[in-house]
């Protein structure tokens, strides 16, 4: 699984990265030896906290804190073992939840919540066990949207419904096969929560679709939307 990190959509930008470059920098200067580590990569999707910033155990993650809808760009190298991740900002802290990373695994944490009510959730993302059979191209989505409903996730392909669920409020998807093309996601509760998005998806590449903003919001820039990042490559 080649990880290739770039944001769609969003302020910041990264460039690409390798398995061999990621864990290079936990090496110790003895080759023989090596630091098991895990990858993570942190989001901040609570729309009335313009910055956060993510810790490990009182162990920075994120050197500058990362503004509503911005992630790190990719994943960063931590320990492994029982870690506590939290989210905080000028106030204070926002989000800690305890959470076990394994090692040579990556995962996720996303600051989700509003007014005051807050919650990290962390995810194992698997996608170095992801193949490509035909090219395909994988999607998850996340609903970060703080309301009680459970919208309907549709995802067209072709014309055809290949995704009809519902999703909660923290709820995360699984990794998804899609042939590569056009596709339109939509999420819709019939009243408050109504977004859709046309993507391309490319051949090979992994996709974190995101559901986020605050129902009513009339800033354009924190009103419910979908949006969209690049995981990664599956490579043989």
């Amino acid at each position: 699984m080649k990880k290739m990190f770039r944001k769609t959509g969003f302020a910041v930008t990264a460039g690409m990265i390798s398995l061999a470059v990621l864990f290079a920098a936990c090496r110790k200067n003895n080759e023989s030896q090596s630091v098991p580590v895990s990858g993570l990569m942190a989001y901040n999707l609570a729309p009335d906290k313009y910055q956060a910033s993510f810790s490990l155990s009182g162990n920075l993650l994120t050197y500058a804190p990362l503004a509503y809808s911005n992630y790190t760009g990719y994943y960063l190298n931590v320990y492994p073992g029982p870690r506590t991740v939290e989210a905080f900002d000028q106030s204070g802290n926002i989000a800690a939840t305890p959470f076990t990373f394994e090692a040579n695994k990556y995962y996720s944490a996303f600051l989700l919540g509003a007014n005051g009510s807050y919650q990290n959730v962390v995810v194992h993302d698997d996608i170095d066990t992801l193949t490509a059979p035909n090219g395909v191209a994988y999607i998850r989505y996340v609903n970060a949207v703080p309301d009680s409903s459970k919208p309907a996730v549709t995802v067209l392909s072709g014309g055809t419904t290949v995704v009809n669920s519902q999703a909660g409020f923290g709820s995360v998807s699984g990794f998804i096969p899609i042939a590569p093309g056009d596709i339109v996601f939509t999420a819709s509760n019939e009243g408050s929560i109504n977004a859709s998005r046309t993507i391309t998806l490319e051949s090979k590449k992994v996709y974190t679709i995101l559901i986020q903003g605050l129902p009513g919001q009339t800033d354009p820039d924190r009103s419910v939307q979908v949006r969209f990042i690049t995981n990664g490559m599956v490579t043989p």
